[in-house]
């Protein structure tokens, strides 16, 4: 018996390791991930309905992990399904320089390869070493995007270090700072005493250890005991705060003390009333160490008390007391509490579980030091914005619905977040970045875009935190400061931002306020925002647990669209993933099955062609093309609601359950029994229903449908990633 007349690749199983870096050349070439090109070619109208949105920049720390890959995938639907729609689509792409977690990657590797230190090879030579890993860690994460089926505007990628982005930067900054927005103070700030630079409060990673809580006094004659797990910081102390209501302690409030020696160290402790003392908490009453706390330091300001630091960057004491001088803070801490018992003044010792708080990228424990630093003030009105605050600014773009932010519950986490906001510590300490463009001489400060052109002026040594780079992402990719840019005129405020729900403190609030004041505009319509992808028993993947999963491991062994589409279903906005090999396995069967489909449709149906005008369909076709229709306007409905995981369950249950195991297996008895007329209808109508899954499949799995598609005999065909939506 002869084959039937169809393309013998058909004939084969589905390969997505011979299919998808071929199918994705061939998008590449098309130049379809380029508007302009689709505009050029006639495939869309120059004055549709603008997307845009800009990819999450990755950090060129290394490689991509699976979150990224759900990212990615994510975008890709959005982005492919908005193309097919007719849109003006614009995907920009980009990486992110990531300042402090590319330079301790490079200090790490230095470290362990050659036993250097960043010092030992200068500025200069460091830099040329972070630069080359952070171009060979670009490179990766271009490959890994492309083999994900990201189809991004590489003709416009940018990165957040590069020159243009750093004339953004530099405009900012100046702005904000003619504006007096930008400060230079002495300020408690979180130091990394490992990294050796200020970090922000939302690059603290709290881990929960056993600590000791002592209790105890200052001296005999001391009346107030009170209690923490930082005895080393007590040494540093100046006051005593109570709460004003707090009975026990209303008769010292206003005295001061004088304890001629704690540990060696004279101190001058005054009792104050503030409300920020919670009289619940350990004796109700609270050591003050301005230097060493924020709270405590907010206390200071508020009663005129004096700071000592006692603690310097490298988390080692400074009192000129030879048992403490130079030694580390732990250390310390156990030398305080020993004399504390041989002096009789320590009351109790308890084990208690403490929060205790670390850097994210190094690892060491944090010290709250005050330091002269850079700042964005938060609270200050501003002119050209009718007055009102970042703050506000950045709350208003939400409340007023500028921005829906899906899931919607978010809301309260982002404005709770903005409420409690202090001053943005912007500096850094380290030498990967963008420099401060600031520049002194002598008392002289000058800040300008440019560097001043007399001699004699030397530039801040540190740079900018990562994020106000990253802040401008929108509208720095899309040619801004030039307002007249025609993609900055075309595309922004842009459509969407998606990004994962944990960043929506360091990134999504950042955006927003740089949008807000310098553009007076938000920079996207809505934010969606992702979970986190866990393992098959919910835990998060992590190298040391054994149960990370390498996109392109998994892509490589099943198929990326298989990947794409277990990383969609099942999972909604804001909710994380539980990923498996066995999840995948079951979309790869489904890739097959919808290659089987297509070879049982095109092997019964190969000596007619697919007519769009065909209209005698048989009264039981007419059924199942209703049928399909509803399926249609309700998916189509779904994806513009950002239903993905909705849509593509729908999908893969209508081809298997619906189509596969009930259509098909009902036509091959009309093949074999019906009359003539219901045997054209049905032949009709398994072309047009294929025609139809392929063009809403291609979102979730661009590959196969963009192979199958290939192999469909029709006239006049277009790639299937620039074919339009069913209507």
């Amino acid at each position: 018996m002869n084959e039937p007349n169809i393309d013998p690749k058909l004939l084969k199983p589905y390969d997505p390791k011979e299919t998808e870096d071929r199918i994705y050349k061939l998008w590449e070439e098309s130049g379809f991930f380029n508007p302009d090109v689709c505009i050029e070619k006639g495939i869309t109208d120059k004055d549709a309905e603008t997307f845009s949105m800009v990819l999450p920049p990755p950090n060129v720390t290394g490689t991509l992990h699976i979150g990224h890959a759900s990212m990615l995938t994510i975008e890709d639907i959005m982005v492919r399904f908005a193309r097919m729609q007719g849109k003006r689509t614009l995907w920009l792409p980009g990486t992110d320089h990531a300042a402090i977690a590319t330079q301790s990657k490079v200090e790490k590797i230095l470290e362990k390869e050659e036993g250097k230190r960043k010092t030992d090879l200068g500025r200069e030579e460091f830099l040329k070493r972070v630069n080359k890993f952070a171009q060979e860690s670009h490179d990766t994460i271009i490959n890994q995007s492309k083999k994900m089926g990201a189809s991004l505007d590489w003709s416009r990628e940018a990165f957040t270090l590069d020159d243009k982005r750093n004339f953004a930067v530099r405009t900012a900054f100046k702005k904000m700072y003619d504006d007096g927005l930008i400060y230079r103070g002495h300020r408690i700030v979180n130091w990394d005493p490992k990294g050796q630079t200020v970090i922000s409060d939302d690059e603290i990673v709290y881990e929960e250890r056993k600590a000791k809580f002592y209790t105890f006094k200052y001296g005999k004659d001391f009346p107030i005991s009170i209690s923490t797990t930082r005895l080393e910081t007590k040494v540093g102390d100046v006051a005593v705060a109570v709460n004003p209501t707090d009975e026990r302690y209303k008769e010292f409030v206003g005295k001061t003390y004088i304890i001629e020696d704690f540990c060696g160290v004279k101190l001058e402790i005054k009792v104050v009333a503030d409300n920020a003392v919670e009289k619940e908490f350990g004796t109700g009453a609270l050591g003050v160490t301005p230097a060493h706390s924020q709270i405590d330091a907010e206390i200071a300001i508020r009663h005129n008390l004096p700071t000592k630091q006692v603690i310097n960057e490298f988390a080692k004491m400074t009192v000129e007391d030879e048992r403490i001088l130079n030694k580390k803070t732990t250390e310390v801490r156990t030398i305080i509490a020993e004399w504390l018992k041989n002096e009789g003044l320590l009351e109790k010792e308890e084990e208690v579980d403490q929060n205790v708080s670390t850097a994210e990228r190094t690892g060491g424990i944090i010290e709250p030091l005050p330091k002269l630093q850079w700042f964005i003030n938060v609270n200050k009105p501003i002119k050209d914005r009718n007055d009102k605050t970042l703050k506000e600014l950045m709350l208003d773009a939400v409340r007023s619905k500028g921005i829906n932010i899906i899931p919607d519950r978010f809301e309260k986490i982002y404005f709770n977040w903005i409420e409690n906001l202090r001053d943005w510590c912007i500096s850094r300490q380290i030498w990967y970045g963008h420099r401060i463009p600031v520049w002194y001489k002598g008392e002289e400060i000058y800040c300008g875009i440019e560097a001043p052109k007399e001699e004699g002026w030397i530039q801040d040594e540190d740079t900018l935190d990562t994020w106000f780079s990253s802040g401008l992402w929108t509208f720095s990719t899309l040619g801004w400061p030039d307002l007249n840019a025609p993609d900055f005129k075309t595309y922004h405020p842009t459509s969407m931002l998606e990004t994962a729900h944990d960043i929506i403190f360091f990134w999504v609030a950042r955006m927003i306020l740089m949008s807000t004041y310098i553009l007076g505009v938000v920079p996207f319509k809505t934010v969606y925002l992702q979970g986190v992808v866990r393992d098959a028993q919910g835990r998060k993947m992590s190298k040391s647990l054994g149960n990370a999963m390498d996109p392109l491991e998994v892509s490589g062994k099943y198929g990326t669209d298989a990947v794409r589409m277990s990383l969609i279903i099942g999972t909604g906005p804001g909710n994380d993933t539980k990923m498996s090999e066995d999840k995948i396995r079951a979309y790869k069967n489904y890739a097959n099955k919808l290659w089987n489909i297509t070879r049982f449709i095109l092997s019964s149906t190969e000596k007619i062609k697919f007519d769009e005008n065909f209209s005698n369909y048989s009264e039981k076709d007419i059924e199942l093309k209703k049928e399909r229709y509803e399926l249609i306007v309700e998916i189509t409905k779904e994806m513009e609601e950002h239903k993905f995981y909705l849509v593509g369950d729908k999908i893969y249950q209508y081809t298997w359950s619906r189509f596969a195991d009930i259509i098909l297996e009902e036509s091959k008895e009309i093949f074999n029994n019906g009359t003539k007329e219901e045997i054209i209808s049905r032949k009709q109508f398994l072309l047009e229903t294929l025609n139809i899954l392929l063009k809403v499949l291609h979102p979730f799995m661009p590959f196969v449908t963009e192979e199958i598609w290939s192999l469909v005999p029709e006239d006049n065909k277009k790639l299937l990633m620039v074919e339009k939506w069913p209507q």
